[in-house]
């Protein structure tokens, strides 16, 4: 039985509906920026014939674009002073730009396109559209660690955020499903056979419908939610921050950066899984067939909404009753029995077990987001001991960034990987070698694991516990008042 632990002060609970409206904006986190990695390889490279280490790199490159994107928006976020706060601007006007710019990323591509030029859309789409996402989710990852001071209440507001999150991502996973019947519904592909869906067209349709729920969403989180340090800023008359503190000065912050690396490794093992997790459903479970796979890929979307909401709220009260720490040590251990049964649970024989594995991924991880997002709120009051400063959108920027790079790494290592093992989407029917299956097998499996084991031995360093961080409070609240 975990032990239950005392209920957080009146003023500082959030109320429910809050922490569900907050939990809307991780709908554009998801489609903004997940969505366009996990089916590329099955528009890109299984329908347009583009090679799977240029898919890879153009990944690799989308990602590597936030390290100018994300470091600016959380600076001009923490430097905004409007009549609506410095965080809710941008949730409208950057959840607008994000959603109307969702569709353009594969709109404007025509099949009979060479590689080199679907290659260039690739990367020029990137470039314009990576900058709109950010501006959005910079102000939404600093509005969430500024919700509450308290240490419990900040794992449930990332709890809440982390369920509602799996139930968003249920698109990224149905993505391919909805593409494949929209595709055989309304064009037929290249070559016109009727019975291969035009996977480029269902996409097109469907980022469209993910686009206008990603406005709606982001209006209603511009009038309905409100920032709570925003008038201590304002009354202490905050000066601004400096451009460079919106990396390096930040980085000097010791336990945001054990954070920051421990989110590194993890994020870095666990993007394979992603890369990866379409490759093995199609071409070791179903023998390289496309509309199985897809219709596979959409059940386990749906074990990985059940598994993520029930691991984002389980591993919270763990996080509540034991403190951060101890819960990210018990997940990283969880996380090496989830990643290792993917060596048995991948079975053509018996296609069902890939969902088990989907789910139990998908509990680790999103328990494992739940609390580095909470530890690192816990980190930015430890800088505010040392600056005086509420730098959300700086600390957000650096801790986004760290988090996109592992997982852009490990897209593009997979693009990379797979010519390694022989793979050749291009075999007729798609059926791979025996030597190939087993190398992907491999992959998703071992780099999981090295990250996970990278993360743990991170996490057992990290230095702020719960009487720490009352400790901090305390401290704080008594320099410059409540909040």
């Amino acid at each position: 039985m975990i032990p239950r632990p005392p209920s957080p002060p009146l003023n500082d609970k959030v109320p429910v509906v809050s922490k569900i409206i907050y939990g809307l904006g991780t709908g554009l986190d998801m489609w903004g920026h997940w969505l366009y990695p996990g089916v590329a390889y099955a528009v890109f490279m299984s329908y347009l014939g583009v090679r799977p280490a240029w898919v890879g790199t153009a990944l690799m490159l989308n990602r590597l674009l936030d390290a100018f994107s994300d470091p600016f928006f959380g600076w001009l976020s923490d430097n905004t002073r409007t009549r609506w706060g410095r965080r809710r601007p941008f949730l409208l006007f950057g959840g607008l730009a994000a959603g109307l710019g969702l569709p353009l990323l594969f709109l404007f591509i025509a099949p009979h396109w060479s590689e080199q030029k679907i290659f260039a859309y690739m990367l020029v789409s990137s470039i314009l559209y990576v900058p709109l996402m950010s501006s959005f989710n910079m102000a939404f990852q600093s509005l969430g660690a500024e919700m509450t001071p308290d240490y419990n209440e900040r794992s449930s507001v990332m709890s809440f955020k982390g369920a509602i999150q799996k139930i968003m991502e249920v698109g990224n996973f149905a993505g391919l499903q909805v593409a494949t019947w929209a595709g055989l519904r309304f064009a037929s592909s290249v070559g016109n056979d009727p019975m291969k869906p035009n996977t480029l067209l269902g996409i097109q349709i469907y980022t469209c419908f993910l686009g206008a729920l990603m406005i709606l969403f982001s209006s209603i989180m511009f009038f309905s939610l409100r920032e709570r340090y925003y008038a201590q800023v304002i009354s202490r008359k905050q000066e601004r921050v400096r451009l460079s503190e919106a990396f390096w000065e930040t980085l000097k912050c010791r336990p945001f950066r054990i954070q920051l690396l421990f989110t590194f490794a993890f994020a870095l093992g666990n993007s394979v899984v992603g890369s990866l997790g379409y490759i093995a459903t199609r071409y070791v479970v179903c023998n390289g067939a496309e509309q199985p796979a897809a219709v596979w890929n959409t059940w386990m979307g749906v074990a990985a909404s059940v598994g993520g909401f029930i691991g984002a709220l389980g591993i919270a009260q763990l996080a509540n009753a034991y403190g951060k720490k101890h819960a990210a040590i018990i997940t990283c251990l969880l996380a090496y029995a989830a990643y290792a049964s993917g060596w048995w649970l991948y079975s053509p024989t018996t296609p069902w077990l890939q969902v088990i594995y989907s789910g139990g991924v998908a509990l680790v991880c999103a328990g494992f987001w739940m609390l580095s997002g909470s530890m690192g709120a816990d980190c930015m009051d430890y800088d505010e001991i040392d600056t005086g400063k509420r730098r959300e959108g700086s600390f957000s920027a650096c801790s986004s960034y760290t988090q996109k790079l592992g997982l852009s790494l490990g897209a593009g290592a997979a693009g990379w990987l797979l010519p390694l093992i022989a793979f050749d989407s291009k075999l007729p029917d798609g059926v791979q070698t025996a030597t190939t299956i087993l190398g992907i097998k491999g992959y998703l499996v071992g780099i999981p694991l090295i990250g996970v084991t990278a993360a743990l031995l991170l996490v057992m360093r990290f230095p702020i516990t719960r009487e720490i961080a009352a400790d901090i409070r305390a401290k704080l609240e008594a320099r410059r008042g409540t909040v």
